[in-house]
């Protein structure tokens, strides 16, 4: 099934509006990829805009977490996803998305990269 990104043909009060033109194939897109802990995988999206790929995450279990102290980045092991202010139920199943708190092995840590559009886990530690 695909997700149509484009305008709703209904107006606040339910009256109709007239469409200008058909839906477009760029007006398309897909399912979240609702990253969650696990073996590391990876699906590769071929086309996205301008011809370009996109890598989501499915699972992780790793991720670059940096520490705005000393300066460095090290790659370490997500322990659980502790909140995520997106939505109840993606901390109740424990979905990594942007702004999730995440337990690492360092400690608590924000993930700020998009893992279900960038492949990827980053994450900068906060203070307890």
């Amino acid at each position: 099934m695909s997700y149509w990104q484009g305008r709703d043909f209904k107006k606040p009060s339910g009256g109709r509006i007239r469409p200008h033109r058909k839906k477009r194939k760029y007006e398309l897109g897909g399912p979240p990829a609702e990253t969650l802990l696990g073996e590391e995988e990876v699906r590769k999206v071929e086309r996205a805009y301008g011809g370009n790929t996109k890598v989501k995450l499915l699972r992780a279990v790793y991720a670059n977490v940096a520490d705005p102290e000393t300066g460095t980045t090290k790659k370490v092991r997500i322990l659980q996803v502790k909140h995520n202010p997106a939505s109840v139920d993606y901390t109740r199943r424990g979905v990594i998305t942007r702004g999730a708190i995440i337990k690492t092995e360092l400690g608590d840590a924000r993930v700020t990269s998009r893992p279900g559009q960038d492949g990827v886990v980053n994450a900068v530690l906060i203070k307890e």
